[in-house]
């Protein structure tokens, strides 16, 4: 018989922005315990407010199976002595599964017919297991810090108050968290606080949405940006949907109410990113923007509440975020009274690392970095060099003090303020880009040229005192930073050779590194290419085939890869990659000095004429091909000499007795090796 199982953890307020993570930890764990003792089950869902993390699991077996335990002992052929006694062997074995001797079995194994024991061992009952099931899920939640209430010795998150535990119709199932389970929950703590009967598994939802409650968190999400949306389109504008705060704000109500406030005009000469953070971080209120993008005057709140004078709430709101508003518009002000410039001296006491100096020490190797850059790839070296020169002075700020991140956004507005051009703001503010996986890049050339240089800055100091990353340790963030000069450089299609860059960063340290330093670290950003493609389904070897090349321009690395990538599909792959191996391979254990080209004149088989002919025709477009960066064509009119390939390796022997014709056909094979590996080392594609 199949039966309906229900938890409900019943707390005080819940972590908001690990809320979902802990109710999905909690019904993964459960779910897998319960795979464990062998109890199937149907679906399973779980449920997550402020105040209760619960779990359904539909058709749950009242009992596993029965399962037949098998324990083997040592061979049949050592259990009696040669007088018909036992042996210590099958004494010793028999007394630790409390049996006499003569109550073993013999058992046929791999291993040959054994003295053991064979015993059914009773499913477990469904009943006994889900309490000691529940706890130890509870205590393995990734919880970064637990805490103690009252006199219990019990740790977690926050105070446990109620342990809801139905079972079919059963709710005496044992104590969690040394709580007796029961079937009484409670309702929202203003309009249910009394305690409710949950009367079975089936109807949670519907009992605590009758206390005012929404237990499903999706539910609630979906119900918050309904009514967001609705309180938006009353005001003729587009409510500004932040992912993350929709998450943060469905874990902060049981019973979401939104309501729109407003805030004095005048704030929005203060920069809207300002406004925006202030609103989002320290009120959890969703920004509007008017149908041409410009922020209004105007929030969204969510309340826990359906308060029968809402107007009063909203004007709550509207005082609470005023002198929030009024802080950020204070140090905008204040910042306005220094120019950018003058805030380098700032810069100097503020240490980037101890060994690398200050701030202002970096800004000066990024500007010269920034600046062979620029000459690279003929970006404005004036707005380079300005642009260097201003990237971190918004650091020391007013407004980035207390709004982090704002850096480089903030420095734009005051660059603007100041008449300088939107080319010296633009880099100002998009030298962070991209700030995270799938962020945009910047938008100029110029941008581009010190967004590179600041983060090779940072990637050669690092390296060149010893701080490389290791497991999750990685304070510097060099993993992002990799994967964003590898952005920068990919998807703006810039010819950039990034060993050359890294080693100028090198040279431009106060300090002389390692020998060691630039390679290591070199091979650190290149290994983030294995990431990079993984994720779009690029297989590892196809990968490797590329940067086994020892080629460091990123771009031609990714022109390459999806060449390889593509190849594979190609009929002809596997075969010229296998034939590619064995060249190498007979190449590699060759002790032969080849000089020079083959000689045709030495020839003697008709499949090495053809081959040779083959070659002798398609170096030239190869080669142009080669030349022109065009690897997927490369490689498909490469695939046109498998038959001829195939038919050499067939029919002709390479290391022959005759000493000429041994090192012509070696030669041959240093030709095709030359261009079958031209692209990429093509064994690693040979299954």
């Amino acid at each position: 018989m199949k039966q309906p199982f229900l938890v409900e953890i019943g707390t005080e307020e819940l972590p908001p922005k690990s809320l979902s993570t802990l109710a999905t930890s909690l019904h993964d764990g459960i779910v897998s315990r319960l795979a464990a003792h062998g109890l199937s089950h149907g679906p399973s869902r779980w449920f997550a407010t402020p105040r209760r993390l619960a779990v359904l699991i539909e058709e749950l077996d009242t009992q596993a199976e029965d399962s037949t335990e098998v324990i083997l002992g040592p061979p049949a052929s050592a259990a009696r002595s040669d007088d018909g006694n036992w042996t210590p062997a099958a004494i010793g074995f028999a007394k630790k599964q409390g049996l006499e001797p003569a109550d073993l079995q013999i058992i046929n194994s791999d291993k040959g017919d054994r003295l053991g024991v064979s015993r059914i061992l009773p499913g477990a009952k469904t009943e006994q297991v889900l309490a000691p099931i529940v706890d130890e899920s509870l205590q393995h939640l990734p919880i970064a810090k637990r805490m103690r209430w009252g006199a219990s010795r019990t740790e977690f998150v926050r105070p446990v108050h109620w342990v809801v535990a139905i079972y079919g119709n059963n709710s005496s199932l044992g104590t969690i968290f040394g709580i007796n389970t029961s079937n009484e929950s409670r309702g929202h703590r203003f309009h249910g606080p009394e305690r409710i009967v949950i009367e079975s598994p089936a109807s949670y939802e519907s009992t605590l949405e009758r206390a005012k409650v929404i237990a499903c968190f999706e539910r609630r999400k979906s119900l918050i940006l309904s009514q967001v949306h609705a309180c938006a389109k009353a005001l003729d504008a587009e409510a500004q949907i932040d992912p993350e705060l929709l998450e943060e704000v469905t874990a902060l109500v049981e019973w979401p109410v939104a309501l729109s406030g407003a805030f004095d005009s005048g704030f929005l000469r203060v920069p809207a990113e300002a406004l925006i953070a202030s609103m989002k971080e320290h009120q959890k209120y969703f920004h509007l923007r008017a149908k041409d993008g410009a922020l209004l005057p105007n929030f969204i709140t969510v309340a826990n509440i359906e308060s029968p004078e809402p107007e009063r709430i909203v004007k709550g709101n509207e005082r609470v975020i005023r002198p929030r508003l009024s802080d950020a518009a204070f140090f905008y002000d204040s910042d306005l009274k220094s120019s950018l410039n003058s805030r380098n001296e700032q810069l100097a006491k503020m240490t980037f690392q101890e060994s690398l100096g200050s701030v202002a020490d970096k800004v000066a190797r990024v500007k010269q970095l920034a600046l062979e850059i620029a000459t690279q790839i003929s970006a404005n070296e004036n707005t380079v060099a300005v642009g260097a020169e201003l990237c971190k002075s918004d650091l020391p700020t007013e407004l980035v003090g207390e709004f982090p991140e704002l850096q480089g956004i903030a420095g734009a507005y005051y660059a603007r303020a100041e008449d300088l051009s939107d080319e010296i703001a633009t880099v100002i503010e998009e030298h962070y880009l991209p700030r995270f996986a799938g962020d945009k890049l910047p938008s100029t050339k110029e941008a581009i040229c010190v967004a590179l240089a600041d983060r090779l800055d940072t990637l050669a100091g690092i390296f060149a005192v010893g701080e490389i990353p290791s497991g999750s340790k990685d304070p510097y963030g060099l993993r992002r930073a990799s994967l964003a000069c590898l952005r920068l450089i990919i998807e703006t299609r810039l010819e950039l050779d990034l060993k050359s860059l890294l080693n100028c960063a090198f040279r431009l340290l106060p300090f002389e590194s390692k020998p060691e330093s630039s390679s290591i670290a070199l091979d650190y950003i290149v290994e983030r290419f294995y990431s990079r493609y993984e994720s779009e389904g690029i297989e590892v070897t196809t990968i490797r085939s590329v940067l086994n090349k020892d080629i460091y321009e990123p771009l031609d690395m990714h022109q390459r890869i999806l060449a390889a990538h593509g190849f594979l599909s190609v009929p002809e792959c596997g075969a010229l990659a296998s034939a590619y191996k064995r060249v190498s391979n007979i190449l590699g254990k060759s002790d032969e000095r080849l000089q020079g080209d083959y000689q045709h004149v030495l020839l003697a088989e008709t499949v090495e004429v053809n081959l040779v002919a083959a070659i002798d025709k398609l170096a030239p477009e190869l080669n142009d091909l080669l030349n022109k960066k065009d690897y997927r064509r490369y490689l498909t009119v490469l695939a046109s000499m498998r038959e001829t390939v195939d038919a050499f390796f067939d029919d002709v022997m390479v290391n022959v007795e005759d000493s000429a014709l041994k090192r012509n056909r070696l030669a041959i094979l240093c030709a095709l090796q030359g261009l079958f590996g031209a692209v990429a080392d093509l064994k690693e594609l040979a299954s």
